[in-house]
């Protein structure tokens, strides 16, 4: 009679992986959570210019919400991991334009609002895909459908007076006849200066300029505006044959909003050919003067496919923005400006470069 003896089954010895290996997975498992957390979540930038002073710094550290509006699918998969438009410190581009996908937006748990601090991708840079445009940082004044004007600076959203962020800068010139010291600067926390024939100009905000009428030294304080019907031909549509505009006085404009449709005539195709040509996806537009050509034929009147916002800069005479650019197209926002988590003064000396006051500031 034979007799089974029953044994476990042997069970084959796993091999190490090396240290190479090891390391190689865990940078792997790391790039691939950091590259899901920035494109759904939180994403941090920094404040690289002064056109949001003094409600954000150059210097400042933010993190931006992808949660607030939703995350965007991209539209060039083939790119190199946690990069932008190049390789780190270099000039080569980090992505491939073989693949292009239409961009879909995820769910977010709000939509843009008036007053909303915006990150977004700069529509008119035309050389990238719209979701790897440079990154600005404004303050949306009007939403889709709102109808947005400046009168004597003062921003009217649908004929009512907007609400003024706190800390809103101007320009002024400081007419002296002697160098003001930089110590009485940094006492006003005056950063943004230009020596001119004459004395300063200066960008601060209004109670700041108030409290230098009454430095001895300082013969006047003016505040520089540009008057009404003195057209500026830098500021959007660029018409200034038609459109007597300026940065303190423009507008009364419509801001297109998705499912509304326009008839088009001379005074609408200055102010919508470009939101037709280069960012609603249509082929083969051609303006003829007041006359806009899809395929060939020519249309009367136009259907808007997705929403448009107007953004400003809080330092209102020393911003580039919609004022001089035009509309930003929904599938250019990037996310919601949450949370200042750094600040970092680049003119500070040792021990005091960093604004500790800043640090963890909720952005209004």
């Amino acid at each position: 009679m034979n007799i089974k003896i029953l044994t476990k089954p042997e069970r084959k010895t796993k091999k190490q992986k090396s240290f190479f290996r090891e390391w190689g997975d865990a940078i792997l498992f790391a790039v691939v959570a950091a590259t899901l957390i920035r494109w759904a979540t939180f994403e941090a930038y920094t404040i690289p210019t002064p056109s949001m002073e003094k409600s954000l710094l150059v210097g400042d550290y933010l993190f931006v919400s992808k949660l607030h509006y939703g995350p965007r699918t991209p539209r060039t998969p083939l790119q190199v991991p946690l990069t932008h438009q190049t390789i780190w410190g270099t000039s080569i581009p980090s992505y491939s334009s073989a693949i292009q996908l239409k961009s879909h937006r995820l769910p977010g748990f709000s939509s843009v609002k008036n007053n909303d601090v915006v990150v977004f991708n700069y529509p008119p840079e035309d050389q990238y895909p719209a979701d790897l445009r440079t990154n600005y940082i404004k303050r949306c004044v009007g939403i889709a459908g709102d109808k947005v004007e400046i009168r004597d600076m003062e921003v009217y959203v649908n004929g009512t007076l907007a609400t003024k962020p706190e800390k809103l800068q101007y320009s002024y010139y400081l007419v002296t006849d002697q160098a003001i010291n930089e110590k009485t600067f940094e006492e006003y926390d005056i950063t943004d200066i230009n020596m001119v024939q004459g004395g300063y100009i200066v960008h601060t905000m209004p109670e700041t300029a108030e409290k230098l009428k009454t430095l001895g030294f300082i013969k006047e304080v003016q505040l520089l505006k540009d008057p009404v019907g003195v057209a500026d031909p830098s500021v959007y549509p660029n018409l200034p044959s038609r459109f007597k505009w300026n940065k303190d006085n423009y507008g009364p404009i419509q801001i297109p909003k998705e499912g509304q449709t326009i008839t088009l005539d001379s005074m609408t195709v200055p102010l919508y050919e470009t939101v037709i040509r280069k960012y609603e996806g249509n082929e083969n537009v051609e303006v003829q003067g007041d006359q806009v050509f899809v395929n060939g034929k020519e249309i009367k009147t136009y259907t808007f496919k997705q929403n448009y916002y107007f953004m400003m800069g809080d330092n209102r005479h020393n911003s580039a923005d919609s004022r001089f650019w035009g509309f930003v197209p929904e599938d250019h926002i990037v996310g919601k400006a949450v949370l200042i988590w750094m600040s970092a003064n680049p003119n500070g000396g040792i021990g005091g470069k960093v604004r500790w006051n800043r640090i963890f500031n909720i952005i209004h």
